[in-house]
């Protein structure tokens, strides 16, 4: 490292153990390779700072720097006849007195408890990279389209990667459309770490009979004359399944009708399904056109409310 620990991690020679845990953690995030692929100053700069936490996060490596007994790089000090030279901070220069950092509570760090999850490694496995860690994979990320039924009741669908790989994707039922699904160590191969993980976006594809609005669905439901005129119960297609819907006496064409909690879900919440009524004509119907036509003569129709 040949530089001064204390300056590499930005903190004083009095700093407390936690100090200079909390500032290494803070530099490692910014700097740690993963973040900064390509980028040769960062990474010289991370090795450094793993160097001076190694050594000031050790108590009797901090105690004999602090003694001038070992230099930045953990070798040993050539003292003089007298005993009192050094390098670095002897006794005359040493703030915290004779012992120094045992006299601040130290403990030793475990880099792997330090880091465990922040960058999906642990801190000293083999092939590591210079510095003491190993490097997670790259996660890869990929869009999958499902079906709008699929997003509600969930299902299993198989994707494919760009390197030949086949995975089955498990849909959660309730998905939402833009939802991410990360598959755990299904990314890319890491260089002496773990595995990347696979980032599957879902897109919720567009439905032949429902049209999206947030949460609710909308969708248009043929109904025959007599059941708009006299009312009935008529099936209407959902996307779980054919349920049955009460038409009331006297639905005009255009009349919306909402069956609660069978829409789609959005936010983790679900929406309703609105049926618009769209009245169906039988075709060369001789007594419907002379019913019409007695209801023409008999005079003008009431004219439309809003």
């Amino acid at each position: 490292m040949a530089g001064d620990p204390y300056k590499e991690l930005g903190v004083s020679r009095g700093a407390s153990a936690d100090e200079i845990k909390k500032s290494f953690r803070k530099l490692a995030k910014e700097l740690h390779p993963d973040k900064n692929p390509g980028n040769t100053v960062a990474d010289e700069r991370f090795k450094r700072i793993t160097a001076a936490f190694d050594l000031l996060g050790d108590k009797d490596k901090r105690a004999k720097f602090d003694r001038g007994e070992i230099d930045a790089d953990g070798r040993e000090q050539f003292r003089g006849f007298g005993g009192t030279g050094g390098a670095r901070g002897g006794p005359g220069g040493n703030p915290f007195g004779q012992g120094g950092a045992r006299q601040q509570g130290f403990e030793n760090i475990d880099l792997d408890e330090l880091f465990g999850g922040m960058f999906g490694g642990g801190a000293r496995p083999g092939g590591a990279r210079p510095g003491g860690f190993a490097p997670k994979g790259q996660d890869v990320k990929a869009t999958l389209e499902i079906s709008l039924e699929d997003s509600i009741s969930g299902a299993t669908r198989r994707i494919q990667f760009s390197d030949g790989r086949m995975l089955d994707v498990a849909i959660p039922k309730g998905a939402s459309d833009g939802q991410t699904i990360r598959l755990k160590g299904q990314g890319a191969p890491g260089r002496g770490g773990p595995a990347g993980d696979a980032l599957i976006e879902l897109k919720v594809a567009k439905h032949p009979v429902f049209t999206r609005d947030g949460a609710d669905l909308t969708m248009d439901q043929p109904v025959a004359l007599y059941d708009a005129v006299l009312g009935g119960k008529v099936p209407v297609r959902t996307p779980e399944g054919t349920v049955s819907m009460t038409i009331p006496a006297g639905s005009s064409s255009g009349k919306v009708l909402r069956l609660k909690g069978r829409g789609a879900f959005a936010d983790g919440k679900r929406g309703d399904l609105l049926a618009k009524l769209m009245i169906n004509l039988p075709e060369d119907s001789a007594e419907l056109t002379r019913l019409a036509q007695d209801i023409r003569d008999k005079g003008p129709m009431r004219p439309f409310r809003d």
